[in-house]
């Protein structure tokens, strides 16, 4: 019993351990970057969070070990102890560095096709297929519209073959009985 005891206790700390780290926020910075004030850092956080790694491209600068992401949290945090809004801030990044280092980019007149691509990739995708849906409707129905004076003849003697069989099976399963001709 003590030794289901003991792999249950490690299997269970196990857990909580593995939750604790999947659910703690991850983070590259260091504790030598962390700011005095707990609003100016939450600031800087939520900053870091909005730029973009330059290194790793697909990371902030809050995520990213790179040297670079380091020097722009250290820049992020000089300039809000400097006293700089969150807009300054961007502002003076974007500056220096272009609009590449924001991770979601501004919606602007030289970012409006980055931004409407989705929409316009969408109502062509639309426009396509009710083109395709309507052009094979129209080509099955225009196929058989007309009929030419042989065609004529020949589906006329088909269906009047196909009526007068149907009639003498009508005989032959009734004969004689009032109702049977058709």
């Amino acid at each position: 019993m003590s030794r289901c005891w003991q792999g249950l206790t490690g299997a269970a700390f196990a857990v909580v351990m593995g939750c604790y780290v999947a659910l703690s926020p991850a983070g590259a910075y260091q504790p030598d970057e962390v700011l005095k004030d707990p609003a100016l850092e939450a600031r800087a956080r939520s900053l870091s969070a909005e730029l973009r790694c330059l290194v790793c491209q697909n990371q902030s600068i809050d995520d990213s070990d790179a040297p670079l992401a380091r020097d722009l949290r250290l820049l992020v945090r000089e300039r809000l102890a400097k006293g700089a809004t969150n807009a300054e801030v961007l502002d003076y990044v974007v500056a220096r560095y272009g609009e590449f280092v924001l991770l979601r980019p501004r919606l602007g007149w030289h970012t409006m096709l980055l931004w409407l691509s989705p929409v316009l990739i969408l109502g062509l995708a639309v426009l396509l297929a009710r083109r395709s849906i309507r052009g094979a409707g129209s080509a099955a129905a225009g196929a058989g519209d007309e009929l030419s004076d042989e065609e004529r003849k020949r589906l006329a003697a088909i269906l009047t073959d196909a009526e007068l069989e149907v009639r003498e099976e009508a005989k032959a399963v009734s004969p004689g009985r009032p109702g049977a001709e058709i």
